[in-house]
């Protein structure tokens, strides 16, 4: 397969693979992941039925986005205005689909989509940060952090999430041990997919 060819597809399912797990996150009632819980915070201020999540979603990555031209446009490609204009409607088909299929689902299948969503989240950010074309306003901010003050990636992920658990939190988003969790691991569980599967994936095995 063509290298281009494939990091289209890896950036596509990337960011098909996070829309989803976030959707498990949203199902599994203990807590969205770090950048929802910011994102549905600010949404959650907003008038009622002014805007649906998705829109909302959208305006504040364009927002964001203005923010990550200027400080290095070089993280900006397909992987960005996916994520943009598609994952936050994904999100919504997802959870309507699990609250569908499981309408009452046990303390112990919760547990189960916590921790599914929890690997393949990190699982995904890992497939489409490898692909190298373009990564999410958010994602982008841990990136550009790391690679201009020369910090690790995985301290960088760690502070950037714990900061949009607590404002999103304040402003009222639900915050549980699903979203303390993924603050605190996601960056070395990246890490670890980025080594193990996503280089192979792009590079071939060495």
């Amino acid at each position: 397969m063509e290298e281009k060819t494939r990091r289209i597809l890896m950036t596509i399912c990337g960011v098909l693979i996070i829309s989803v797990s976030v959707g498990m996150f949203k199902f599994s009632v203990f807590g969205l992941d770090p950048f929802q819980v910011l994102s549905h915070g600010i949404w959650m201020t907003l008038p009622e039925g002014f805007l649906d999540y998705g829109t909302a979603y959208a305006i504040l990555n364009l927002l964001m986005l203005i923010a990550i031209f200027f400080a290095d446009k070089s993280k900006i490609g397909l992987g960005t205005w996916i994520n943009i204009f598609l994952l936050g409607y994904v999100v919504e088909f997802s959870v309507g689909t699990f609250d569908m299929l499981i309408p009452a689902p046990s303390l112990a299948v919760r547990i189960v989509f916590l921790v599914i969503g929890i690997v393949t989240m990190c699982f995904g950010v890992s497939i489409y940060f490898t692909a190298d074309m373009g990564v999410s306003t958010y994602d982008a901010v841990a990136l550009i952090l790391s690679e201009k003050k020369n910090w690790k990636f995985q301290i960088c992920r760690i502070s950037s999430d714990l900061f949009c658990t607590v404002v999103g939190f304040a402003l009222g988003a639900t915050a549980g041990i699903g979203t303390v969790v993924t603050a605190c691991f996601m960056g070395p569980l990246i890490a670890f997919f980025k080594r193990t599967i996503a280089d192979p994936l792009r590079y071939g095995k060495k």
